[in-house]
């Protein structure tokens, strides 16, 4: 991971979880890492700790303040930052035009702002953390299954497009990870993430080593690929499964 240090990374979401630890990771490999978060406060302290530079704010204009903040460019963006609703078909609009906004539409307003830039340099590299309900899917959350698979789409168009002219794209799809989001998740998060949750630690040492490896998909915990591979072999069955798994939250919940 010689090729890190010194390298001008950016990660959104950084306050906390895997975005901290993220920040961590590279700031350890001697990269400057700008910091961001919506929540100031964190996001300073998380730059103190490490010597990074703290750019608070929405993660979908960070790009060119970043940028100055760096002395004029990016070499790494991690796209980290995203939220959950925990609502179904029934959230109003709102809901869904904000999670959309932060989960795919933050990552397509960032690779906008930095393509032209890798582009005519011939490489950058954009780390999408995606999640797993971006392969398979998330009961009770609607919102975010939806956005999920919509940032794995955008991140594999991105590899498919710009591979060749040096861009490297990765796609970071956890399932449980010990953070404040997993605790939002209630019920639904309990029963499914929980029982095999891991420290955000785990993700940021599993992105090191799918960078080191060049590798598209990066998944931290390892029975996530045979999952995928299952929907995608008998999709009637792997819907079968997950519906059962489904019926298990209503009754939990008494719905």
């Amino acid at each position: 991971m010689e090729a890190l240090r010194d390298a001008r990374v950016v990660v959104t979401g950084a306050g906390g979880g895997i975005g901290a630890a993220l920040a961590r990771r590279f700031a350890a490999q001697g990269a400057c890492v700008v910091v961001n978060d919506l929540d100031e406060g964190a996001a300073k302290t998380v730059a103190d700790e490490i010597g990074g530079i703290c750019v608070p704010g929405d993660a979908s204009a960070v790009v060119e303040p970043a940028r100055a903040a760096l002395g004029g460019g990016v070499d790494v963006f991690c796209a980290n930052a995203g939220i959950g609703a925990m609502a179904g078909a029934e959230a109003e609009d709102a809901v869904w035009e904000r999670v959309w906004d932060v989960n795919v539409m933050a990552h397509v307003r960032a690779a906008r702002a930095l393509l032209p830039e890798w582009l005519e340099r011939g490489e950058g590299r954009f780390v999408a953390t995606v999640s797993a309900a971006g392969l398979l899917t998330m009961v009770g959350d609607a919102p975010y299954s939806v956005t999920k698979h919509g940032a794995l789409a955008f991140a594999e168009w991105l590899a498919v497009t710009y591979r060749h002219r040096g861009v490297r794209v990765h796609a970071v799809c956890p399932e449980g990870v010990r953070t404040d989001m997993l605790r939002a998740a209630g019920p639904a998060g309990d029963l499914v993430l929980a029982p095999t949750a891991i420290e955000p630690e785990d993700v940021a040492e599993a992105v090191f080593q799918g960078i080191a490896d060049e590798r598209f998909l990066i998944l931290p915990h390892p029975g996530t690929g045979a999952y995928y591979t299952a929907r995608a072999g008998d999709t009637d069955r792997w819907i079968g499964g997950m519906n059962r798994v489904q019926r298990k939250l209503e009754e939990g919940s008494g719905a």
